[in-house]
Parts: structure tokens; sequence; C-alpha cells
């Protein structure tokens, strides 16, 4: 088994050291992460300027781009091979709900998942790294289950999968068992910060992502606050289907 391996926290991340260190012990793992923490930057491309990549002394090759630009270009040329499965994380916080939009690490697998790879998302629910090496180990026995299940050896003509996975910080032995979930809903984020800077000039920073709104059983966010790794399959399709007909009908009155 070859795994493409990346994140979105910067290629010395604990969670990207820890699940590395799992992988590497059931398959062939390339490690190619961003060289700064590049959170929150979901699918984007750098397309207007060049990306340079270095080897890190740890073996680890990092580039000076965003965690999609690490995904691309492994699987575009630098690598030479086609890995079996794409693997993002273990990030530092969850990503569940609206935050997959925005996420650098689901932006990570979804590259690969484009590219026709069957890809995985880690994240830890709560930030700070508690119990990382259970959240790897965790991760590692999901990915021997979808070995196991002969489901990473996806043909050019079949579709190719995308799960987005939370971990509790807990305890490997306190992990309650994987649910399959629907993403909840986030309220709206928190108001921006303003602050002056030495020059006089308004800076603003984003603020904090909005509590749960929808934390119904049968979401991610009522899965892991229940102490359960929370596996949600994910698609990459904008299209409101079920608004076809309406603005078909629109369209052809304003015609």
């Amino acid at each position: 088994m070859k795994i493409l391996l990346s994140n979105d926290d910067g290629f010395r991340a604990p969670g990207l050291v820890a699940l590395y260190e799992a992988l590497k012990t059931i398959a062939e793992v390339d490690v190619v992460a961003p060289e700064h923490n590049n959170s929150a930057k979901s699918n984007a491309l750098t397309v207007s300027s060049p990306l340079y990549v270095h080897r890190a002394d740890n073996g680890f090759r990092y580039v000076t781009g965003t965690p999609a630009d690490c995904v691309h270009i492994a699987l575009t040329g630098m690598l030479g091979y086609r890995p079996d499965l794409v693997v993002s994380g273990i990030n530092n916080g969850a990503n569940m709900g609206d935050d997959t939009i925005y996420s650098g690490t689901v932006g990570a697998a979804m590259e690969g998942y484009l590219f026709g790879i069957p890809s995985i998302a880690f994240s830890q629910v709560q930030r700070g790294w508690g119990h990382i090496e259970g959240a790897a180990q965790t991760a590692r026995e999901l990915v021997l289950q979808m070995q196991a299940q002969k489901l990473l050896h996806v043909a050019a003509h079949e579709a190719p999968w995308l799960l987005n996975v939370n971990i509790p910080n807990l305890p490997l032995e306190q992990l309650k068992p994987m649910k399959i979930c629907r993403l909840g809903r986030r309220h709206a984020a928190e108001q921006v910060i303003t602050q002056v800077d030495p020059r006089g000039e308004t800076m603003y920073w984003i603020g904090s992502a909005g509590a749960a709104k929808d934390e119904a059983e049968g979401t991610d966010f009522f899965a892991t606050a229940q102490g359960h790794v929370s596996v949600t399959p994910l698609k990459v399709d904008l299209t409101d289907h079920d608004g076809l007909r309406y603005w078909a009908q629109t369209a052809a009155r304003l015609v």
C-alpha cells in the first residue's frame, strides 16, 4: 500500500508526525506538506507564483504553498507514481459541519479525491494535540479496514470516495466505535475583531467559528460529543439539484 500524506498545520505539526509514525508500519508513506500553517485555505491553489519543494531533516518534503498545492503537485509529477490512498491530518481541531467548506485539511484530501484517488481527512475535535497517539492509532485502524475491504483499489472508471473523520481527544481505550454521520451546521461566525496597528491603520481579524447550530442525533457534532469517532462521506457536487426545475422555469420567463 502506498499513501500520500499531507496536512494544513505544517510539516512539523505533531498531528502529521504522529500519523506518519502510525501509517509507516502498514504502508509506504510519502509526506508532502505545507511549509507553514495553512488553516482555512480550503481548496486554494497557487497559480500566480512558483512553488518550491524542500526536504526537511526528518525526510518530509514541504512546499511553499497550500495543502491542495501539496497534493496537486505530488500527483501531477513529483511523486512519479499513483498512490493507493491520500490521507490528510491529523488536524489540530475539529472539521465538522460548515468547517469542511473552509478546511485546508479537507481541501488536501479533496484534491486527491478530484484526481480519482480514495482520500481521508482526519481531525481531532479539540485543539492542543491531547491524546494524539490514540488518534493516530484510530486512523491507522480505519486505513487497515479500508484495505481489508478492498476499498483502496479504485479503477480508473470507478468513482473514488472521500471521508471526513473527527476523533475525540480521549485515550484510545475510551474512544467509542465509529459512527457514520451527516454534517451538522454551525451558527454564523463571531464578529470580526478590529485593532489599530502602530502606524494607525485598522487591522481586521476573522472571528471564531460559530457554535454548533444543528447538533442533533445523526450529526458529527452529536457523535463526537458522545465519544464516538465520526465518519462522514463527502462528495463534490455544488449543483442545487432540487432547484433545477425552479430555475429552468424562472429562466424561461426571463427570455
